[in-house]
């Protein structure tokens, strides 16, 4: 079981599927949405998936024709993305609950991605802050 939620916890949902497959998007779309360098997502079911509470605040912005990206309309965590004929629905790891220990297998439009960010390049780790 997966669940998912918003950072003020107004929303929150559950798929009844295992993580498949994490992707880190770098197209601008997804940079723009997140202000990121990528969105992190995997797809589930879209018959397994269900708001538990908070659906009634969702917002939602068709970013590309028949794209539409959800997102808590009280803190703006954008929480899932779906194109309404495709059988599965995009869930934003960032807002998922559900601790997991898979790691990411692909990057996607890398073509599209910010030039101040390199996957292949190490940088320091600190546990918190700078």
């Amino acid at each position: 079981m997966l669940t998912g939620s918003c950072l003020c916890g107004t929303v929150a949902y559950e798929a009844e599927a295992p993580l498949e497959r994490i992707v880190h998007c770098h197209c601008r779309t997804c940079r723009k949405t997140h202000g990121a360098a990528f969105s992190s997502v995997t797809a589930v079911p879209r018959a397994s998936f269900r708001w538990v509470k908070g659906e009634s605040l969702l917002a939602a912005i068709e970013s590309s024709p028949g794209k539409f990206r959800r997102f808590c309309s009280k803190c703006g965590s954008h929480v899932m993305a779906e194109r309404t004929a495709q059988p599965v629905v995009l869930l934003r790891l960032g807002c998922l609950d559900t601790p997991i220990g898979e790691r990411p297998e692909v990057h996607i439009w890398r073509s599209d991605a910010a030039p101040w960010y390199d996957p292949k390049r190490q940088a320091p780790e600190k546990p918190e802050g700078l």
